[in-house]
């Protein structure tokens, strides 16, 4: 059994720590039906935390048009590692920000779909991943919500990008619990905002449950 919205077992739930972040950018995220269905998709967590975020589901056979995915009267960035360098002062409410979600095999098919929407934009390197529930074939690969995290970050959104990153840490530390791996999960923690963000629900979560066993 899973939560519904989260996707975690109970044991591991991490609602109680839900804030919605609101963000003056439209956020999509183009999901690959694979994708969809992985309790570890960031680009869910993306549409679970950011209420005016759009999802789009990638079916290879019929994928979404563009009139059904780009708004009118917004200028459409793709992020996408092999784009052009992130332009410089433009205001957030003029952008539509276009996220895909999947393998890097998967979004690099994804990518091909929809270059003509928008512009292709890269984000400058920012260190390691904190993705500890995938790994990245490449340095400077990031998971779906780290990059939406950099760019906030990028258009001055500071407070946008902490609330993200809050939620994102607390999915990942959920996760590797959920695996067992709970001296990697511990590691995490140490360096994580999550920590002393959410001590009554970590504390919550390393309490033994009869009913879920212990890890």
């Amino acid at each position: 059994m899973r939560c519904e919205r989260c996707r975690f077992a109970p044991r591991w739930c991490i609602c109680a720590a839900f804030q919605a972040v609101e963000c003056p950018l439209q956020v999509d995220v183009l999901i690959h039906r694979r994708e969809f269905h992985r309790p570890t998709s960031t680009g869910r967590l993306i549409n679970r935390v950011v209420p005016a975020s759009r999802q789009h589901l990638f079916l290879r056979e019929t994928p979404p048009e563009a009139a059904s995915v780009v708004t009118p009267g917004r200028t459409v960035w793709i992020l996408h590692p092999r784009g052009e360098d992130l332009p410089s002062e433009v205001a957030p409410e003029t952008l539509q920000v276009l996220l895909i979600d999947g393998s890097w095999r998967e979004a690099g098919r994804m990518a091909q779909t929809v270059t003509s929407w928008g512009r292709m934009v890269r984000l400058p390197a920012a260190g390691p991943t904190r993705n500890h529930l995938r790994g990245q074939e490449n340095d400077g690969n990031y998971s779906t919500i780290e990059s939406l995290i950099f760019l906030l970050t990028a258009l001055g959104l500071e407070n946008q990008a902490t609330q993200l990153r809050l939620q994102f840490e607390l999915h990942v530390y959920a996760g590797l619990r959920a695996r067992g791996a709970k001296e990697k999960a511990e590691e995490f923690l140490a360096d994580s905002p999550a920590r002393l963000a959410f001590p009554e629900l970590i504390q919550a979560m390393n309490e033994r449950r009869p009913n879920y066993g212990s890890f």
